[in-house]
């Protein structure tokens, strides 16, 4: 039997770094995002010969392994290892023969939340071939403990949320890990407007978000008063945003957009870089309303704002640099699994 699974990459469009602890857990955090028809894939092949073969394309790497309990976390593969590492002790299994294959649409360090997206969607491809007893808000939560706890890789709680629920979520982050899910139903007027009004550019260079989200913590934890006012700005626009996104109105997302990268840069001096602010300056000069990077920031995509009728010229402007343009669109589906059996097997069926 073969089971795959397949998770949308998400797009932060306000309140992102408000969900990272300890400021989640502190003042609370608002997000706004909505996933893309970019995504993360996972395949995983039963077997019965005890052993557990990886292959993961994003980090090109191949591993064999003799089934056991656990595998050891040695920095290869490390998100699959830790999927199948929890699924075994959460659940009480015995050792699973099978091969995984996983890849994703855009590169790792994009800021679209490719690491968590895959972790929901290998955690999702275990849900469907163990049927597992785990729902949306159950796989989230999960997912973010394999990430933040058991390995212990810096990071917020919004991209497991988009990732299992897809769609324009509003998300509140409320203390002892509470997290509430608010999905928007947005005319589809205005979902075609925005897309027609977004250019998703891609710098040309991956980052690790790490250090930035350690900055970001660290300013938290020891009550910087500029970074924390600049987030608890950047928290209140997830609020604004919304409404903005509600009417249709894009001219006032513009505005939140560039009152969100100007607080954002105040989070760390590594979120923006000659690279970014060379792109931010050749868009805006060709009409761009406001841009902001995607994710922690320090490279990855940016997220621009355009008149349509100038988002053509915005687009071949930023073309001749070193980036490149990614077409896409909004989408309203969350993680998904399903199971493919041999012919034989459905025969019997």
């Amino acid at each position: 039997m073969i089971i795959r699974s397949k998770a949308p990459l998400r797009l932060g469009l306000a309140g992102g770094g408000s969900d990272v602890s300890p400021y989640s857990d502190l003042y609370g955090g608002l997000v706004l995002n909505v996933t893309i028809n970019l995504y993360a894939y996972c395949t995983i092949e039963e077997t019965i010969d005890n052993q557990i073969v990886i292959h993961s394309y994003d980090n090109n790497f191949v591993g064999n392994y003799s089934s056991s309990k656990e595998l050891e976390i040695d920095g290869n593969a490390s998100l699959i290892k830790g999927v199948y590492n929890r699924v075994i002790k959460e659940f009480n299994l015995s050792p699973l023969s099978f091969k995984i294959t996983t890849y994703n649409d855009a590169p790792a360090g994009s800021g679209l939340g490719t690491s968590s997206t895959m972790v929901v969607c290998i955690l999702k491809a275990f849900v469907e071939w163990l049927s597992l007893p785990l729902g949306d808000y159950e796989v989230s939560r999960l997912a973010y403990e394999i990430e933040r706890i058991d390995l212990k890789l810096s990071g917020g709680k919004q991209d497991q949320y988009a990732a299992a629920f897809g769609g324009f979520n509003y998300m509140e982050f409320l203390p002892n890990d509470l997290v509430i899910v608010n999905p928007l139903k947005i005319k589809r007027w205005i979902i075609d407007e925005l897309e027609s009004s977004t250019i998703l550019y891609f710098t040309g260079a991956s980052r690790s978000s790490a250090k930035i989200i350690d900055a970001q913590k660290k300013n938290t934890a020891s009550k910087n008063h500029d970074a924390v006012s600049a987030m608890h700005e950047i928290k209140q626009g997830a609020s604004d945003m919304k409404r903005a996104l509600l009417k249709g109105d894009i001219l006032s997302m513009a505005s939140l957009l560039r009152t969100a990268w100007e607080n954002k840069k105040k989070q760390s001096s590594q979120v923006t870089n000659s690279i970014i602010e060379r792109a931010m300056e050749v868009a805006i000069a060709e009409g761009a309303l406001a841009g902001k990077v995607s994710g922690a920031g320090g490279g990855g995509f940016i997220m621009f704002l355009v008149d349509p009728i100038k988002k053509t010229s915005v687009e071949k402007a930023l073309s001749k640099l070193e980036g490149f343009i990614m077409p896409f669109s909004f989408t309203d589906g969350g993680v998904h699994g399903w199971k493919i059996y041999p012919t034989d097997d459905i025969r019997k069926m």
